[in-house]
């Protein structure tokens, strides 16, 4: 279901815009078509962080809970997998959301302007980094050796 939308001068949301919660409730697809690729690699960032996140939870509640009677292992089971479901659907509703998918979609077709070097152009640049990076390296260890010189000379004629 794609929904168009028309902005509001004032910036609050108008009828035919959901607010953030009102998106969070809904099952449609703002724009299904449109920055569809740098959307799902949004989502997949966010389920990452999510995953991990209650990964972490998961081994601290399973550390904290382990030595407990009753119920330790079923709470520290059942805690992050709710907040991975729950997570999940946010974050995936979140990339509908059609402030934020508008702004992804005008992400990606920026990204579509951009004129990407060659492979030629990239080891030429890389190769000119790397030799001023040893030549810096290089005239760094000549300068802090310069000057330790003359504080040891110093230190020996007046310490």
């Amino acid at each position: 279901m794609s929904r168009e939308i028309t902005g509001s001068k004032s910036g609050a949301a108008s009828p035919e815009q959901p607010s953030l919660m009102g998106e969070m409730v809904s099952t449609g697809s703002y724009k299904p078509n449109q920055g569809r690729i740098v959307r799902q690699v949004t989502l997949l960032a966010m389920w990452v962080v999510v995953g991990l996140g209650n990964w972490s939870l998961y081994n601290t509640l399973n550390a904290q809970l382990s030595g407990n009677e009753g119920n330790g292992d079923a709470i520290a089971v059942a805690v992050p997998a709710v907040l991975i479901i729950v997570g999940f659907w946010v974050t995936y509703r979140l990339v509908q959301w059609v402030t934020f998918a508008d702004f992804l979609i005008a992400v990606e077709a920026e990204m579509k302007k951009v004129s990407w070097p060659s492979q030629a152009e990239v080891k030429r640049a890389s190769i000119v980094v790397m030799v001023t990076i040893g030549l810096m390296a290089v005239m760094l260890f000549v300068y802090d050796a310069g000057w330790q010189a003359l504080f040891n000379a110093l230190w020996m004629v007046f310490g």
